[in-house]
């Protein structure tokens, strides 16, 4: 390919990056739906007792869902998203959403 036929992307200082220089990104993390829940809690920062007061779910079960000890099932799904103002999928099916996004972008 020839360099005038090159399609420029973007400019940074004094680098051009050109269209074929670029490769999709691989996806680096394996999110669980334990891992969501933390993520979401601490992102709030919310502790375990204080999503249990939002949730309905102890904080003993908070915790066993967040080190993947038990399945979060459709019922706490729900009540975990409700408490975070996000869709159930996106604690359900964490890995998933994360494929998603790479893939529309």
């Amino acid at each position: 390919m020839s360099l005038k036929s090159r399609r420029i992307v973007t400019r940074t200082g004094n680098r051009i990056y050109y269209e074929d220089e670029f490769v999709p990104a691989r996806r680096r993390i394996n999110l669980t739906s334990g891992d969501m829940i933390r993520f979401l809690r601490e992102a709030k920062e919310w502790t375990q007792e204080e999503l249990a007061r939002r949730s309905g779910i102890s904080a003993t079960n908070l915790s066993l869902l967040e080190n993947d000890r038990v399945d979060i099932g459709k019922k706490r799904a729900f009540q975990i998203a409700k408490a975070f103002g996000v869709h159930p999928a996106t604690i359900m099916y964490p890995g998933i959403q994360a494929r998603d996004i790479s893939q529309a972008a």
